[in-house]
């Protein structure tokens, strides 16, 4: 496959005719053109299916309820091709690891049940119940629970997440390390310490009553364009827009409604942003912390004056605990401090602060941007300690919202895909089926890598994702992976995963949340949540590509009966008829009381939100300032003395979801047909006597000894603060170290790279497109 490589600024606003086009190109690639047209008109509605994509809510309003990435996701999903047992019989596995990432998913759908032969360097068929039984082998001949890790994507469905979760615990492990860990997982940490619950406090239509949205950390226009009509309907009623991020981006400037036909045909735009500022990588805590000191200052000059304080001081009196600690340690902290770390200037951050005084009601939203640095669970919590001060919870229009990533990956965390889980929730599932629940916490994501590099996992199941391209250290995670006795990867693709087993591995074909889902008891729905606590029903309505394809549940469920058997616990007959399965959760976890019949409301149904309610489930029934200090260096591990020259983030393109690579463009930054790049400051790139369109070596400096570089990167001249670099993951993975990640949340902090640059030597060999 040949693409056009070029490097063009993108001038047109985001959505708009370009994300039609777009949209048409990929349903027509596809090879099921009409196929796709009926998908996207059953997407996000009554009686369809949810979209495979984000996990931004459904408004229920709009005729076409999907977006470009979203459509993209639909028709990679929904394709007519296939990898057969032909294909694996052609390619080996060490011929097909050395092609992109991107070819190895365009080959099409997995059809069959395929089993590595390590003698022949070749994937081979094999049938469930072998495939199952091979399993079973080796569960039954672990020498103790915790030498299985069971993995998790967040596209899995509450139903099959639900017993995936059962099925590990039954085993006897809480090793449940899950895509969360790389991604959210300071979001659930922080807020879960100062509001007690782990989840964004607003609903959709919040935005629809706020005078102020401050977006931190996050590009909307590529990783949940459906944001952007959420932001722009707010705009144009009245709201302003704050953003805090690094890169300039066309989707927080000015958005064109794609389903609006005149902003289609004409240059028609709305503005996003009314005010931008872009910090420093790792800069957010300390521009949050800067707003809260001006706001202090006019505070106290008010009361000076004989005024009415701008706190809450009701909500902060009634609620909250520690802010007199907290107020401390902002005066501790010293402007200086403030505008060195955060990259804004004082003026910046005092016209910040003005906007969110003049708004009554003020919504935060976040994401990977700031939940990917050592010091994110704090940077949360900063963000909460400022909803605090101004009682902007429990409120129409206000509150906290972290943008999760996958479209279930906040509900399976719900489910109990949690390497901590809380005692309540063990009890009550203890209770349920008669057992005891393993008590002791298990392993997250660079936990179970660890121990896998140390040869204790036996076995490891991926239900979904792409672990070898999503974890950091890429060459590290791979040896990890390879030195398991078994992998099993329940897929829908091939990907880079499959093509580093250990000593055996196993794919297993699963079906797409597009695809019809029957089972003894006639069709299935499977139930996903979003960021904003709702819980909707899917189901699909294309018909699968071959019968030897299988439900993520019905996999799971015949897993689970082959190794435990079904005397205890019926695990086919959950899986033959997936209202049980909504029985027992409704059963064990709150919020879900009759299920079944709450799976009929249209749009879905609302699981509430304690802290919502101003109810605070923490130790001491109150909202918890944090009184936490600005980090003294984002890279403490480094010696002093080691000068750092930038720091660079890993990012997604256009044409990607997380490790899904759709296409080599990335349109609204202006690169098309490549993905080494590298996007940095023409002022930086001056000063090194570097000139666009040069390939660099970007090397990371780190104290373990190791070297990793990558190489052959192009310099593309970006609007970014000096100092800071971003590039595509997953190919930029291999300079993340797995030894580096966030203080109490254990996420890798792949926002926060300290690397150097150097020209190449040579042309580096790439892998095949």
């Amino acid at each position: 496959m040949k693409f056009k490589r070029k490097i063009q600024p993108y001038r047109a606003a985001a959505g708009g005719w370009g994300s039609l086009e777009a949209t048409t190109r990929f349903v027509l690639d596809s090879k099921a053109a009409l196929k796709n047209m009926r998908n996207l008109m059953r997407m996000n509605k009554a009686r369809g299916f949810d979209c495979p994509g984000c996990a931004w809510g459904d408004d229920n309003k709009s005729t076409f309820s999907f977006c470009e990435n979203g459509a993209k996701a639909v028709t990679w999903e929904a394709t007519r091709r296939v990898v057969e047992p032909a294909f694996f019989a052609q390619h080996s596995v060490t011929t097909l690891y050395q092609q992109s990432d991107y070819f190895l998913e365009y080959q099409g759908r997995l059809t069959h049940p395929m089993r590595y032969n390590s003698e022949t360097d070749h994937y081979e068929p094999i049938s469930w119940d072998d495939a199952f039984a091979l399993i079973a082998q080796h569960l039954q001949a672990m020498e103790h629970p915790n030498q299985l890790e069971l993995y998790t994507s967040g596209r899995a469905s509450n139903e099959a997440s639900w017993l995936y979760q059962l099925f590990g615990r039954v085993m006897g492990t809480n090793n449940f390390p899950d895509c969360s860990n790389m991604c959210h997982e300071a979001s659930g940490t922080g807020l879960k310490r100062s509001i007690g619950v782990g989840k964004g406090t607003i609903r959709l239509d919040d935005f629809d009553h706020a005078d102020a949205i401050f977006v931190l950390g996050q590009n909307p226009g590529t990783n949940h364009p459906r944001m952007l009509h959420s932001l722009r309907h707010a705009a144009d009623h009245g709201a302003k827009i704050v953003t805090f991020n690094t890169l300039r981006e066309r989707g927080l400037e000015r958005f064109a409604d794609p389903q609006k036909p005149l902003e289609v045909v004409t240059s028609m735009a709305g503005t996003i942003s009314s005010a931008y500022y872009q910090p420093n990588l790792g800069g957010d805590m300390a521009a949050v912390r800067g707003m809260v000191k001006a706001l202090l200052e006019e505070q106290r000059q008010r009361l000076a004056r004989g005024e009415k304080g701008i706190f809450d001081q009701a909500f902060i009196d009634a609620h909250t605990q520690g802010v007199e600690n907290y107020l401390t340690a902002v005066d501790n902290t010293r402007w200086d401090q403030i505008v060195q770390q955060s990259g804004l200037s004082e003026a910046q951050i005092r016209e910040a602060a003005a906007i969110y005084l003049s708004a009554e009601r003020v919504i935060i939203t976040w994401a990977m941007g700031i939940t990917q640095h050592k010091h994110s669970v704090d940077t949360v919590r900063e963000i909460v300690n400022l909803q605090l001060l101004f009682g902007q919870l429990g409120k129409k229009g206000a509150g906290l919202c972290p943008v999760r990533g996958h479209s279930n990956v906040q509900g399976n965390r719900t489910m109990g895909i949690d390497e901590k889980p809380g005692k309540p929730f063990l009890d009550a599932l203890g209770a349920r089926f008669d057992f005891e629940p393993p008590r002791e916490h298990g392993h997250n994501t660079v936990e179970a890598l660890n121990a896998m590099l140390r040869d204790e996992v036996k076995v490891l199941i991926a239900l979904g994702g792409n672990l070898a391209a999503a974890a950091p250290d890429s060459p590290i995670t791979e040896e990890a992976l390879q030195r398991c006795g078994l992998t099993v990867h329940i897929s829908t693709k091939l990907n880079r995963s499959h093509l580093v087993p250990g000593h055996e591995g196993l794919i297993l074909p699963t079906l797409g949340r597009t695809e019809r889902d029957r089972q003894a008891s006639g069709n299935q729905f499977v139930t996903v949540e979003d960021s904003f606590s709702m819980v909707h029903a899917s189901e699909g309505v294309g018909i699968p590509l071959a019968e030897t394809q299988r439900s993520e549940t019905a996999i799971v469920a015949g897993i689970a009966h082959a190794t435990l058997g079904s005397d205890r616990i019926d695990w086919l007959g959950m899986a033959a008829d997936y209202n049980v399965i909504r029985d027992h959760i409704a059963a064990t976890i709150p919020g879900f009381a009759d299920f079944n019949a709450k799976c009929d409301i249209p749009g879905g149904f609302y699981l509430g939100n304690a802290a919502a309610e101003l109810r605070f489930n923490t130790p001491s029934k109150q909202a918890e300032f944090s009184a936490a200090a600005l980090p003294t260096s984002l890279f403490p591990q480094l010696d002093s003395a080691t000068a750092v020259p930038f720091t660079l983030q890993t990012l997604r393109s256009h044409d990607q979801y997380n490790t899904t690579i759709y296409g080599l463009d990335d349109r609204y930054r202006g690169v098309y047909g490549q993905r080494e790049v590298v996007f940095i400051h023409p002022d930086d790139m001056a000063a090194l006597g570097f000139s666009e369109g040069q390939q660099v070596d970007i090397e990371t400096l780190w104290n373990d000894g190791l070297t990793r570089r990558v190489s052959g990167f192009k310099l593309v001249p970006y609007n970014i603060p000096r100092g800071n670099l971003a590039a595509y993951y997953p190919e930029t993975n291999p300079l993340v170290p797995l030894s580096s990640y966030g203080d109490g949340s254990g996420t890798p902090t792949s926002k926060s790279v300290p690397v150097k640059l150097t020209l190449s030597a040579a042309m580096p060999t790439q892998r095949i497109a």
